[in-house]
């Protein structure tokens, strides 16, 4: 029986109350990564708190509650990072066609890379909260890839003779060296990748005859 003096009394059921909190809480987290993202991509990751508490709009106590450690936060900036580069994958495949998907997620990972250049010191300091990283990775983006690049090659889109994993390797490489040069340097170098991949490949009524 629903108890009508919750509606009198201006008060949310619990349960509904609570998944806003939470909901809350969340979107307060994602702000303040997004921040901590912002922040160490110009400034490094050795950049004040102080900075990333202002730029996320909270208390540099609320950045500790969430993070302890500089490299909690690091992790977590890193993790952020690779799911919103996965997660891109299948709203490009339903937004365009598969060469075109293809092309646009990887100047998105592209630009991912240059997130991971800030971090690479950090990441590389045998910490161990940074240990799970790598295998998140790949966990995380090569299916990414490979589903983006069975598509395409299916379509008679891309060539047959690279596997994900190389792929992600190509560019993390290129792009490692081309950003020397800027952003826009290495967006023309993953192009040029990408218009390789479409070299050779073979139209499915090519596959069929």
């Amino acid at each position: 029986m629903v108890d009508d003096r919750t509606e009198d009394s201006g008060l949310e059921p619990r349960g509904r109350a609570d998944r806003r909190v939470r909901a809350d809480a969340q979107r307060n987290l994602d702000i303040l990564l997004q921040s901590a993202a912002a922040v160490f991509a110009t400034s490094g990751v050795d950049a004040p708190v102080r900075e990333i508490a202002e730029k996320a709009g909270v208390g540099i106590g609320t950045v500790y509650r969430h993070f302890p450690q500089r490299s909690d936060l690091v992790a977590a900036v890193f993790r952020r990072e690779i799911d919103a580069c996965a997660d891109a994958a299948p709203i490009l495949a339903a937004a365009h066609g598969p060469g075109e998907a293809l092309a646009r997620w990887m100047q998105r990972y592209a630009a991912f890379i240059a997130t991971k250049r800030g971090l690479a010191s950090a990441l590389h300091s045998g910490d161990p909260t940074f240990d799970t990283l790598p295998a998140y990775f790949q966990q995380r983006l090569e299916p990414a890839l490979r589903t983006l690049l069975a598509t395409a090659t299916e379509a008679g889109e891309a060539r047959t003779d690279i596997a994900a994993e190389e792929l992600l390797g190509a560019v993390a490489s290129l792009c490692m060296h081309a950003y020397k040069q800027g952003p826009e340097h290495a967006r023309r170098m993953v192009a040029l990748l990408v218009d390789g991949l479409r070299y050779g490949a073979s139209r499915p009524e090519d596959m069929s005859s």
